[in-house]
């Protein structure tokens, strides 16, 4: 890449990270959302969950197969649907992959 187009890059990069983490300090006054993208708004957190977990789960790393990985998201989905909790959530799920990650090593 040519220097010009490297800082073009650079300053275009910045100015939409600045322009979108300093978005709520513009306007003064509440936003009025149209009601179909305000419904649409509420399912964000999931598909953004969705696109990170699914990936993660279904592909397979050097730190284990991936039924290590789908045995500490079934324990973690076990917890949220019985406790409806986050933090034990991920704690359940991380003691799960840990426990099933030394499992694997000690069976070889």
């Amino acid at each position: 890449m040519h220097l010009e187009a490297e800082i073009a890059l650079v300053a275009g990069l910045t100015a939409v990270t600045i322009v979108t983490r300093a978005m709520f300090l513009f306007p003064h006054k509440a936003w009025n959302l149209p009601s179909r993208l305000r419904l649409a708004l509420r399912y964000a957190p999931a598909a953004a969950l969705a696109a990170v977990v699914a990936p993660e789960l279904l592909l397979t790393t050097d730190l284990g197969p991936s039924w290590v990985k789908l045995g500490a998201a079934v324990v973690a989905s076990g917890y949220y649907l019985w406790r409806r909790g986050i933090l034990g959530t991920i704690v359940s799920g991380m003691a799960a992959y840990w426990i099933l990650i030394g499992l694997r090593a000690w069976l070889g």
